[in-house]
Order: C-alpha cells, then structure tokens, then sequence
C-alpha cells in the first residue's frame, strides 16, 4: 500500500508528509507501526530514548482504525494513524508507566491521561513511553529504573530534559510525533539539543489531568515535533477544553497547522533579541550562534533590537513557586520512602516544605508584577528571543550544570534560568534550531510570544527554519564518537 514510498525509509518522512498520506489512504497506519517499530530496534539500544514499548496495542489500534475506515477523516486534529512517543510521566492505559521512579517501576495505570484519550481519539498511536528524569526533576534524562538517554548527535553527549527521550525518539526517526511536558523548560531544552522543535504552550491550550494540583499555571503538557509543521499539526489534535481540566482552553477558530502554512501572514515586525534575559551567564559559542539567528530575523521583514522586559527576581519567584509544588506532590514520599528519592528531589521537596506563607504570597505577587512588565512590552514588540539553553549538550554522566563562565551555580535548577523564568509569565515559548557548534552540537534560539499567540510563535519558527536551512537534518542514524 506504500506505493512509491520504501517501506524502509517511511521514518524519513514528516509527520506533515505522513499524515497527508494517511488521510489519502496511500500508506496505512499499520506500515507506520511496523516502519516505526524497525527504527525504535534499529536506533534504541544506542539511545535508549523509548525504555517502554507497546507494540502489540499499537498494531491492535492501528488495525481498528483501519476496520473503522476512518483513514480518511478529514480535520485538523486528525492524525489518521500516525505513531507518537509519550512522556512517561503520562500515564498511558494498559501501559508500564513509571514516571521514572524504582517507586513505581511496576506500576500499570488503569486508565490513560486525558491528554492520552484525546490523541488516541484522533488517530495517534502510542508505540510506547519516552525516557525522562525521576519525576521529571532535572534537565538530564536519566533515573534509576531505565539508566541514561543518550543524544543521537553524539551519544557522550546529554540528550537535555525531561522530555529528553521524546526528543531523541523524533531525532532519531523512531516516531513522527512526541508529547513533551514543561514546568521550568523541559520541552524547549531537550528539543534544543536535539535540533527538533518543542512548544511550550500557554497554559490551558492542551488539557491533562485529571489532576490534584489543576489550577497549576506553571506545569503544562505540549508537542514536539521535527519541524513547526509537525509541532503545529501535533498541537491542533492536542488542544481544546475538557471538563475534567478547569483551566482547559477551547480549540481556536483557525488551526495551527493552517497558520503555519501561511506563516507570511503572522511574520513579525519588531522583535527584541536578549542574549541572556539580564540574568544568566551564556556559553560564548552559544550566544554567537543565536545571535547571529536572531539577526536573521531581519531577512524575514522584522526590525530586530536588543532588549526585553526586566526579569529581576524571577530566579527566586520560579523557585519559591517550583518548591511549593513539589512539596505539595510529593511530601508524603519523602516521608515513608526518602531512601528511594534522589537527592535532588528530596532538596526541592524540603525547600517547599519549609517555606512560610509570605514568602509564598509575595512570590506570586512578584510573579503577577512580572507577568504586567511582560504584558507592557509586548504592547509594542511581537517576540522576545533568546538562547534556549545556556550551554550546548554536555557529558551525558554529568547530572547537572555546576559553573559557567565562573558563575556558580548552588542547585540542579537555577542553570536553567532562561527558560524558567519565561514559564513564569504564561507566555507561550518554543524552541527552533539555531545552528551547530564547531563540535556538531545542536544549538537552540527560544522564541516567546504574547500568551496565547502559539500561532505566532510558530509561524516565526516555521519561518526561521526556512530562512535557516536546518531542518532536514534530521531524522538522523546516531553518532557514537570513536564508532
């Protein structure tokens, strides 16, 4: 049924491409599963992106789906049968879901994440779960349960995180989609050492739960994706209201995907290029690279100025705010099994715990002045740039960034600074490829834009990789050094 496509290279195509040859009946969701199951055993034992995998329930859904006949489905949030990764933090239906924890190593979920329900009911296929941190504490995928993720660009090398396994299986061509999740960059930062693309959207626009914290504004799920079609394409059958999320956004009156295709409507005029948001130390080579793609903006019809809107205090807000929620989730495990909490975790639970509640009342009333600073300059500017990560991918037995450029860094969180601090405002932010270091590492330009305008932020990404060049570099075959 593949026609003119090999059944060998069907990983190379975009999810765009696949999904466009679902919808037409020209490939059928089975030949993904099989395509997609070949490259996870081709690829996996030299990444460990995908530690758990459900083959078995892939091939079942993908033979309902064609039973149904509902390949030929025609709407925007219809995948037509096209195989994802999910985060394993998510759980997933019949499904080992471990959250990346000895604590739940065993643990089958009875029922999916609504997020979950909501893909399988468009037409995703989960192949199985995407490697992430205990808890997805850290920007470095390892755990005890799994071991390490490694970074197909060169497998010495941190794939990022949390969603680090997610980015690797798009990297690597495993799947065409993957679900990410982010509360202080944990979708842009993997998907900047990846050189793929990952939304963080505004808090809302996808629904998830249920769950015990659900007026949380800080933690959101989002999509992941090899380009921003694909990301755009994956958030259109994401996104809309559930009852069972309060804070869930209904599906806007345009899709993503079609504002992608037309990007030239959304195309910037003024954008601001910050190297480091006044806060952070930033890797030399890193800020030249973005840098120079933010200048690019120029040739996409922008006026580019340096600047942006003050995040004075932002570190100590996020934390404070981090700590709260990881003490409200997780202050009954550290009591009954610290000894199996890595020490990390148990550091952001008894922050939280200890915390009084004006400190926790003048954090959001920080917070709120700075999302008022972020309001006032997009009155007048369409996108803030920066960095995505402060440094390029670093030894994958490091857990975490200790110094740059002499600033020390006294906790596993704070080197992440540049993209916390925009969860802070609600914005929606994505991560694009920027270019390369001269060692061949993926470097990553963040994009942010007014809350609620994902359109935006992903037609100047869709824009910028045009201007670029960069992404049909991937999928690509790992590159283990020495090999």
């Amino acid at each position: 049924m593949a026609e003119q496509n090999n059944a060998s290279e069907l990983y190379r195509l975009s999810a765009a491409q696949a999904v466009s040859l679902l919808r037409d009946g020209k490939i059928s969701p089975l030949e993904l599963v099989e395509a997609s199951a070949a490259r996870i055993t081709e690829t996996d034992g030299a990444l460990n992106a995908m530690p758990t995998l459900c083959i078995e329930r892939a091939r079942t859904h993908a033979k309902r789906i064609m039973a149904n006949g509902a390949v030929l489905r025609d709407d925007a949030a219809w995948l037509g049968g096209l195989p994802i990764s999910v985060k394993d933090l998510v759980p997933v239906e019949g499904v080992r879901t471990t959250w990346g924890s000895p604590l739940y190593a065993d643990h089958v979920p009875a029922r999916s994440d609504i997020l979950v329900e909501r893909l399988e009911a468009n037409g995703a296929i989960v192949m199985g779960k995407s490697n992430t941190p205990e808890f997805g504490a850290g920007a470095s995928t390892f755990n005890e349960v799994f071991g390490k993720t490694r970074n197909p660009w060169n497998t010495d090398k941190s794939c990022g995180g949390s969603s680090g396994g997610a980015a690797v299986s798009l990297a690597a061509g495993q799947v065409w989609l993957a679900t990410g999740s982010d509360l202080g960059g944990s979708l842009r930062i993997p998907a900047s050492y990846c050189s793929v693309t990952g939304l963080r959207p505004s808090p809302g626009r996808v629904a998830h739960g249920p769950a015990d914290l659900a007026y949380d504004l800080l933690m959101v799920d989002g999509p992941m994706g090899r380009t921003a079609l694909d990301t755009a394409i994956f958030l259109d059958a994401m996104c809309g209201a559930h009852v069972e999320d309060p804070i869930s956004l209904s599906r806007p009156p345009e899709p993503f995907a079609k504002a992608v295709r037309e990007k030239e409507k959304h195309a910037p005029l003024r954008v601001a290029y910050s190297p480091d948001l006044g806060q952070f130390p930033v890797n030399a080579e890193v800020a030249e690279i973005c840098a120079a793609t933010a200048r690019r903006f120029t040739a996409i019809g922008a006026e580019v100025e340096d600047g942006g809107p003050s995040f004075k205090g932002a570190v100590e807000i996020f934390q404070t705010l981090r700590a709260v929620l990881f003490s409200a989730m997780k202050a009954d495990l550290l009591r009954t099994r610290r000894d199996a909490l890595k020490p990390e975790l148990i550091w952001n639970i008894e922050k939280g715990m200890a915390l009084q509640s004006d400190e926790i009342g003048g954090a959001e009333i920080a917070r709120a002045r700075l999302y008022r600073r972020m309001a006032k300059f997009f009155d007048s500017h369409d996108l803030l740039l920066s960095p995505t990560v402060i440094v390029p991918p670093f030894d994958v037995d490091i857990r975490y960034i200790e110094e740059v450029d002499g600033h020390k860094f006294d906790n596993y969180v704070d080197w992440l600074g540049i993209t916390f601090v925009i969860s802070l405002t609600g914005c929606p932010a994505i991560s694009t490829p920027a270019g390369f270091t001269s060692d061949g590492l993926p470097v990553g330009l963040q994009i942010v834009g007014p809350p609620g305008a994902e359109a935006r932020v992903l037609a100047a990404a869709a824009l910028m990789e045009e201007e670029m060049g960069l992404s049909g570099r991937v999928p690509l075959d790992p590159i283990t050094p020495g090999a």
